[in-house]
């Protein structure tokens, strides 16, 4: 197995603060010098969108393309159509700047949903979605996936996400038991498993057919009773440092290593921590946590 990181260790994510994440460049550089072989792309038009150019910046720092993450809002039937532009259009970029077998890493578009936002980590069945929504969703994941696979020969996993609607281990299994195996892989992500409320090798035991990219991201407890007593909105607990530096938290990374091998699984491995401009310096928690692995033996 290979280690990669992702920009979200750099704080390019969703919210507001991105503008004031490294730049690529700084991004890219760290990444290498901390000892990671591959990358993800990161939000739309934070690295470059020209193959050539992309392809140039991974090149010059023998780093491998992984995957990209595109979010949608999948349960509202309107933003089908965008949505598989979008992806296209992404997987399109990764095929170009790739010569491995890159993913795209479709998820719901978290934080579209103020109950879902507000309530991540602490769900109850009556916040998910109904029979016809979740045909509604499952088709639209279906059709994206497909359109890539047709259009640009990748595959596409989907994420659950904490803040979406695939969030919580029944939300995990019902888009599992609705959508077609040979579409739609499973991207691993130990960390917003565990905040759903899921565990991880469990997840990992059940679908580990489906299970096509892993993202390895450790989970606070302490971080997490506090969003529980002060309830605390998704973006709080992020902000908070709910997804702390690999074996400072409660994911049992030997275990689940040690399930992937069983399993045969020989790909990459994405490390993501979620640090935000002015939480701390994402640089030495990319090298602690990739040191972390190299003493399990990665």
């Amino acid at each position: 197995m290979r280690v990669a990181n992702a920009p979200c260790s750099w704080g390019v994510l969703e919210f507001d603060d991105t503008d004031r994440s490294a730049p690529s460049s700084q991004v890219l550089d760290e990444i290498a010098a901390t000892g990671y072989a591959g990358t993800e792309l990161g939000d739309w038009g934070f690295m470059p969108t020209d193959p050539l150019q992309l392809t140039a910046e991974l090149s010059r720092r023998r780093l491998a393309m992984l995957g990209a993450f595109v979010p949608v809002r999948l349960a509202d039937l309107k933003t089908h159509v965008n949505g598989v532009k979008t992806a296209v259009r992404t997987a399109r970029l990764l095929a170009a700047a790739s010569d491995g077998a890159p993913v795209i890493v479709l998820a719901d578009d978290s934080g579209a949903d103020p109950n879902r936002m507000a309530r991540t980590g602490r769900l109850i069945r009556q916040d998910s979605l109904n029979a016809d929504q979740w045909t509604v969703f499952a088709r639209g994941c279906e059709a994206i996936a497909r359109r890539v696979r047709d259009e640009t020969g990748l595959r596409t996993v989907f994420h659950p996400h904490c803040a979406g609607f695939v969030e919580a281990p029944w939300e995990v299994d019902e888009l599992m038991m609705r959508t077609d195996p040979s579409l739609i892989g499973l991207c691993f992500d130990t960390g917003h498993l565990t905040f759903g409320g899921a565990d991880p090798l469990e997840v990992f035991r059940r679908y580990s057919s489906r299970i096509w990219h892993v993202h390895f991201k450790d989970f606070s407890p302490d971080v997490f009773a506090r969003t529980r007593v002060e309830s605390w909105d998704y973006t709080a607990a992020i902000k908070h440092g709910i997804f702390c530096e690999l074996g400072q938290g409660s994911v049992d990374f030997r275990a689940i290593l040690r399930a992937l091998e069983e399993a045969g699984y020989h790909d990459w491995i994405v490390v993501e921590q979620d640090v935000l401009p002015g939480m701390g310096s994402p640089a030495e928690s990319a090298r602690r946590n990739r040191e972390y692995l190299r003493g399990l033996g990665v």
